[in-house]
């Protein structure tokens, strides 16, 4: 596990290194400010806001400002994880479904979505999108209204996608940054299929989620890189909930 997290770590640096893109020195330095936990989980440490997605092994306490969630499966809707994190100020985003799990939480501030809609939380634009299954119908319905989001800070339109499948949705989608699933029991049928998913989506940088723990593993992540370059940038980030 050591190994893998190292490698993880210096491929990391080798992007952020080399691959610099002039055209967008906003984005590139928007990328520093992102942070990879387990699964799904990710933090963006913006100017003035701190949002996490799918919070699950969080290991500090932090003052999230938006915690989104995608759905309520076990490592996306994590309370252990949400209460380190977890203030007064706090507003959770969530699909309408997830209702009854959230109300658990004892949050105030709580705004339901379902998939299509916009609204602006904290001066953050936030566009719910679909996210299901369309071979593993079993494990994300499409009738469950599950979500991924798009979420615009300073201009930069950054989508996570959620447990997902390419669907045909994503090629109405816009985004600077996308956050793509590579595991292969659960969501993508293929690391080619999360790829294409990435181009479909029109992202100028890609950051593979949902391996390594449950399903996929480093090898994915570096196989999805090798797909995308010279279309994308691919930048693997390491899981800072290992210690």
């Amino acid at each position: 596990m050591k190994t893998i997290i190292g490698f993880s770590i210096i491929l990391f640096a080798i992007n952020i290194c080399f691959a610099e893109d002039p055209s967008h020195p906003d984005l590139d330095s928007f990328i520093q400010n992102i942070h990879k936990f387990a699964q799904s989980s990710i933090k963006i440490d913006a100017v003035d806001k701190i949002i996490y997605i799918d919070p699950y092994r969080i290991q500090k306490t932090d003052s999230a400002d938006i915690i989104l969630i995608t759905h309520d499966h076990k490592d996306h809707l994590d309370p252990s994880s949400i209460a380190k994190i977890l203030t007064s100020k706090t507003t959770i985003v969530a699909p309408a479904s997830c209702k009854k799990n959230i109300q658990k939480l004892g949050s105030k501030k709580v705004v339901y979505f379902t998939p299509r809609e916009e609204k602006k939380i904290d001066n953050v634009i936030i566009e719910s999108v679909p996210a299901y299954n369309i071979k593993k119908k079993r494990f994300h319905p499409k009738k469950n209204n599950w979500l991924g989001y798009i979420i615009t800070i300073d201009g930069i339109r950054i989508y996570h996608a959620g447990d997902t499948e390419r669907i045909p949705e994503m090629k109405k989608f816009q985004c600077d940054i996308a956050f793509m699933p590579l595991g292969q029991t659960y969501t993508m049928n293929s690391v080619k299929e999360a790829a294409e998913a990435v181009l479909d989506v029109k992202a100028k940088i890609a950051i593979p989620i949902h391996f390594g723990l449950y399903e996929g593993s480093i090898d994915d992540a570096i196989k999805f890189q090798k797909l995308l370059n010279g279309k994308v940038k691919v930048i693997i980030l390491p899981d800072e909930s290992v210690e």
